[in-house]
């Protein structure tokens, strides 16, 4: 693994920033596709690229070590000359020069960019400056959190999206005493609507989650630099040893604002990764991509939309026909479940259940204006298939 040096040669080669699955995809179809030019991955963690969902999952369980979770041991980055600069962040974007530069004074002059640089935890201003206060984004955040999650721990999570209900069905696994606070009026309620969303908080019931709905933080009881009490919007409380804040992120695109690069919920990017500037393209959290059937930007914020939009980043920097767009799609796990959707639906979609919900066996289509827009299966892996057949042929 290389560190980082001023005063390189004229030309850079393919310069990636960010140390994500965007990148290292990106680096892997470059190498693939049978590009032999230089190519720079800036890492702004000091770990070589690594998997994030099993920061939730298995790393929170003590099932996997954090080393696991590498996308690749460090020969493969010297076998297919590829410079993994760790430790490293983008700092300013100069398009007319084909210039980036770093955190640290370096510049690099680059022949094409992704900008892949993910997003940052959104904070939630009354948790601000409390010790027992942690996002879950990276994976020292989840070795920490393992650390203080054990028997007995009294963890609120703030934000009932996937991630949230993950760590929660994690932590109620190693035993925790878990409260999930949410201010919608059901878990998941702006992307899967309510009647699902309800599915979701009675399934987290069943194991022991206490499911705080239509409820915000009102104030923070602490002591010590530590929050001991959450009071609520409905005037209940909380008492809690640990906090994980789970509200979502925001693209880390803000090194970007000088550049001229239009800027909305991420990078504004076609369907395939292009944006405004040359030779610039964007994936995974930082970009927002064009969504043909809605007209508007759609920030990323998915695995596989990530894997997807770097892949065809790849293929145009070398001049390659980009894959055909597939339906947007992800997946969770939780007690044992295996929950995947495909498709992107909207809150006021129709919704028709195939299966019963409490057999922990069934199927939600979504549709508007008599078109499926989404499926999602609760353990039902084998119509995953059809399911994305439907998707793509009615979108």
């Amino acid at each position: 693994m290389s560190n980082h040096r001023n005063g390189r040669r004229a030309d850079d080669g393919i310069v990636i920033a960010g140390g994500g699955l965007a990148a290292q995809r990106c680096a892997e179809t470059l190498r693939r596709s049978g590009s032999d030019e230089p190519i720079r991955i800036l890492c702004a963690e000091t770990h070589r690229p690594y998997d994030r969902p099993p920061l939730s999952k298995q790393l929170l369980a003590g099932e996997r070590a954090g080393a696991d979770l590498e996308f690749r041991d460090p020969a493969w980055y010297d076998a297919n000359g590829i410079d993994l600069l760790c430790g490293v962040a983008a700092s300013r974007l100069r398009p007319a020069e084909h210039q980036l530069v770093t955190a640290d004074g370096g510049v690099l002059r680059y022949s094409r960019l992704l900008v892949a640089t993910g997003g940052s935890p959104r904070l939630l201003t009354p948790l601000v400056g409390y010790d027992n206060v942690l996002a879950l984004r990276t994976v020292d955040e989840a070795l920490e959190l393992r650390r203080r999650v054990v028997a007995g721990t009294r963890l609120a999570i703030i934000g009932a999206g996937f991630v949230g209900l993950e760590i929660a069905a994690t932590a109620r696994a190693l035993g925790a005493d878990v409260t999930v606070i949410e201010a919608a009026p059901a878990p998941l309620a702006g992307v899967l609507g309510e009647t699902v969303g309800a599915w979701f908080a009675k399934l987290h019931r069943q194991h022991g989650v206490q499911v705080l709905t239509r409820r915000t933080i009102a104030r923070v009881e602490s002591q010590s630099a530590q929050a001991r009490v959450l009071h609520l919007s409905d005037g209940s409380a909380v008492p809690v040893d640990q906090i994980v804040v789970g509200i979502g992120t925001d693209p880390e695109v803000a090194w970007l604002a000088e550049s001229g690069v239009r800027v909305g919920r991420g990078i504004c990017a076609d369907a395939d990764g292009r944006t405004a500037l040359p030779d610039v393209f964007a994936a995974g959290d930082a970009a927002a991509t064009f969504d043909a059937s809605s007209g508007v930007y759609v920030p990323g914020s998915h695995w596989e939309a990530a894997a997807r939009q770097a892949t065809a980043a790849a293929r145009l920097m070398l001049g390659l026909e980009p894959p055909r767009p597939a339906a947007p799609s992800f997946w969770t796990d939780q007690y044992g479940l295996r929950i995947q959707y495909v498709g992107r639906s909207a809150p006021d979609d129709a919704v028709a259940i195939d299966g019963d919900p409490d057999s922990h066996s069934f199927s939600a289509t979504y549709t508007r204006a008599g078109c499926a827009t989404a499926v999602l299966l609760v353990n039902r892996p084998r119509q995953l298939p059809a399911a994305r057949a439907l998707i793509e042929k009615e979108n």
